[in-house]
């Protein structure tokens, strides 16, 4: 059954690809956007037969006309856009904060926070001219939107301001029907994670492994969000390993 369009950033790898294929399995026309065409192409050639349509967009979401011409596309392929899953981010090296390089800081913020509002700013305008109007953003927020972990400032200053965008989003898009809610992921196995199985730093100074939980729950919780009707919200939802240490970290 068609459930509308949904727009997947980072859509070429880990979370993103789970998410995009998680959506179209649904019934969702899902336009796949992130830097690296090919790994979008392989995200499309995985889609499911009975699924919805897969559209692989190269777009730099720093880049404002590139995120222009990206949701210009969707709308001329589609009309419309029902779904925008805000997903992708990335790290700073996990050094000292006083060692960070200004390039290596803004790097981060560029992506994981312009980008994120970039394309919210662009959903927004598309959702509030549609017919019907409104429709629904969901930002990746992660674990580090609550709590951090040793030298990862650059990640968790813009991931912790994810929380407010959302919280922004939502009071700004009520009177256009755009709900808004944000996902906190802990340790899904995707390829960012995988350093995890060799240990990673504690906040007492240890190295520990950390458990880590299938990827598909967490498509699963995005598509769960995504088919809500608009007049109800999952503002903010945290899926994690149940064992991590997160829950008394510190």
């Amino acid at each position: 059954m068609k459930k509308g369009v949904a727009l997947v950033t980072g859509a070429g790898s880990g979370i993103g690809r789970a998410a995009s294929l998680g959506l179209q399995k649904a019934g969702y026309s899902v336009v796949l956007a992130g830097r690296r065409a090919e790994e979008l192409e392989k995200t499309a050639a995985m889609a499911d037969p009975d699924g919805g349509a897969m559209l692989a967009v190269p777009s730099d979401l720093t880049v404002p006309e590139q995120v222009t011409a990206l949701f210009a596309r969707v709308k001329s392929e589609f009309g419309r856009l029902d779904v925008l899953f805000n997903n992708a981010g990335r790290g700073a090296p996990a050094v000292p904060m006083d060692e960070l390089t200004y390039e290596q800081w803004m790097s981060v913020v560029n992506i994981n926070l312009t980008g994120a509002f970039l394309c919210a700013q662009a959903a927004m305008r598309l959702m509030k001219t549609q017919d019907p109007m409104g429709g629904r953003i969901i930002n990746n927020g992660s674990i580090s939107a609550q709590v951090p972990r040793p030298n990862s400032a650059p990640y968790t200053a813009t991931k912790h301001a994810i929380t407010g965008l959302t919280r922004s989003i939502s009071l700004d898009g009520r009177p256009f029907h755009i709900a808004c809610g944000q996902i906190d992921i802990g340790n899904a196995a995707t390829e960012m994670t995988e350093r995890m199985n060799a240990g990673v730093p504690q906040a007492d100074g240890s190295i520990k492994v950390e458990p880590r939980m299938n990827v598909q729950h967490v498509a699963d919780a995005v598509v769960y969000m995504a088919n809500l009707p608009l007049d109800a919200n999952v503002q903010f939802m945290t899926v994690m390993a149940t064992t991590m240490p997160y829950i008394g970290r510190g």
